[in-house]
């Protein structure tokens, strides 16, 4: 039974996502905000936007001091395998050796 409905298809683990996962949980936010909690730069930020808004997904809503993002659609479907967002790097234990106990040496004695 296909009602002819299409989700809108966004790749786990992409900017794309993570833009829309919050901007579904909150609102109103702005271009400066969204770019902090992102970690990335307002211009990548508005890079990503300006597609979104392209796909009309989102919607810019600039005044003189500021630019508010507002999410128009709400039909996504997220799919692909999810992907670590950056690197983490392990840090390596060094072992020290141990002194042993009962050492007799002359700077002991």
């Amino acid at each position: 039974m296909n009602t002819g409905i299409k989700m809108i298809e966004i790749v786990k683990g992409t900017l794309d996502e993570r833009i829309i996962r919050l901007l579904q949980e909150q609102y109103p936010i702005t271009l400066g905000e969204l770019s902090k909690k992102l970690g990335v730069s307002e211009r990548t930020t508005r890079a990503a936007l300006l597609k979104l808004q392209s796909r009309r997904i989102v919607e810019l809503e600039p005044l003189p001091d500021t630019v508010f993002i507002r999410l128009i659609r709400f039909d996504f479907v997220f799919v692909g395998r999810r992907t670590q967002y950056k690197f983490i790097k392990k840090k390596r234990v060094r072992h020290e050796p141990e002194e042993e106990e009962g050492n007799d040496d002359i700077m002991y004695g």
